[in-house]
C-alpha cells in the first residue's frame, strides 16, 4: 500500500468513527497514530470534534477522540493507561532501549496501534497503552531481552518525567516555518523546504506542507528527526528589521 492509498484508508476510518460519535452521542476513539497519521483527522471532521492526547503532556503518538462536549453534554478521559516496566532484580538488568520494551511488547502478539510513547529511564521504562490492552501487557511481558521484568499500572506519569521546556530565542527574517525552521534546525532553507516535500512537519496536530505558513502564538510544532517545539510568538524587533522570536524546544 503506497501513502497515498494509506491515507485515503485512514482518512475514511476517522470519517467513521467521526459518525458514529455524531449519531451515537458518545465519544469516539482511535488507535494510536504518529503526528502525521492524526492530522488526517481534520480531514475527516470539524475541528470542534477532534481532541488528540497521548497519556501525558508532550507525547508524541497520540490517540484522536471524536465528539464535540458541547454537543454530547459530558466529559471522558482517553482510554490510554501508565505502565511501569522494571527489572525484577535490578543488580542483573541490561541497559535496555526504546527498541527493546517495544520489540518484547508486540512479541506478545500485539499490535503497535495500541502503543503509544515508551519513555525510557535508568533500567525501567513508562509505556502508554490503549486501556484494553493494559491487564493483558500486564500479566504477560515478564521479560525484555534477557532481562526478567515485573510490570505495573503507574496511574500517571511521574512529574520528573514529564518533558522538560527549553527557552531560547532566535533571529529571523519573518514569522515563516520554514526561516523559523531553517534556524532552529540549522539548515538552509532548501534544506527546511525538504522537510515538507517528505511530510514530516506537523502544527498543532495537523500535517503541513506549506512552508509559507505564518505561525501565531503558541503553535505546537512537530518534526519527525528532529524534535518538538512550540513557537510562543514575536519578542521585539532587531536594527536590521529582523524579528526576535520566542522558542521553546522540548528537550
Amino acid at each position: 500500500m503506497n501513502e497515498k492509498d494509506h491515507e485515503r484508508l485512514n482518512i475514511n476510518r476517522f470519517a467513521e468513527l467521526a459518525e458514529r460519535a455524531r449519531r451515537s452521542g458518545r465519544y469516539c476513539y482511535s488507535s494510536f497514530h504518529s503526528p502525521a497519521g492524526a492530522s488526517d483527522a481534520y480531514k475527516a471532521a470539524a475541528e470542534r470534534e477532534i481532541s488528540l492526547w497521548g497519556g501525558a503532556p508532550g507525547c508524541e503518538r497520540v490517540m484522536v477522540r471524536f465528539g464535540d462536549s458541547e454537543d454530547l453534554g459530558y466529559k471522558e478521559e482517553f482510554p490510554i493507561r501508565v505502565l511501569h516496566v522494571s527489572p525484577a532484580q535490578e543488580k542483573f538488568a541490561e541497559s535496555l532501549s526504546h527498541r527493546d520494551y517495544l520489540g518484547a511488547i508486540l512479541n506478545l502478539g500485539i499490535e503497535r496501534d495500541v502503543i503509544g510513547d515508551i519513555l525510557v529511564r535508568d533500567k525501567s521504562a513508562y509505556v502508554f497503552v490503549a486501556e484494553e490492552m493494559a491487564d493483558y501487557i500486564t500479566s504477560g511481558l515478564e521479560r525484555v531481552r534477557h532481562t526478567n521484568v515485573k510490570v505495573k499500572p503507574a496511574g500517571k506519569l511521574p512529574e520528573d518525567m514529564l518533558p522538560k521546556l527549553k527557552e531560547e530565542a532566535v533571529t529571523v527574517s519573518s514569522p515563516r516555518l520554514d526561516a523559523v525552521l531553517s534556524k532552529l534546525l540549522q539548515l538552509s532553507r532548501g534544506e527546511a523546504k525538504n522537510l515538507f516535500d517528505a511530510e514530516k512537519v506537523t502544527v498543532n496536530g495537523r500535517l503541513c506542507r506549506n512552508p509559507e505558513t505564518l505561525l501565531k502564538e503558541e503553535c505546537g510544532i512537530s518534526v519527525r528527526g528532529y524534535g518538538r517545539f512550540e513557537y510562543m510568538g514575536e519578542m521585539s524587533e532587531t536594527k536590521k528589521g529582523k524579528m526576535r522570536v520566542s522558542i521553546r524546544r522540548y528537550v
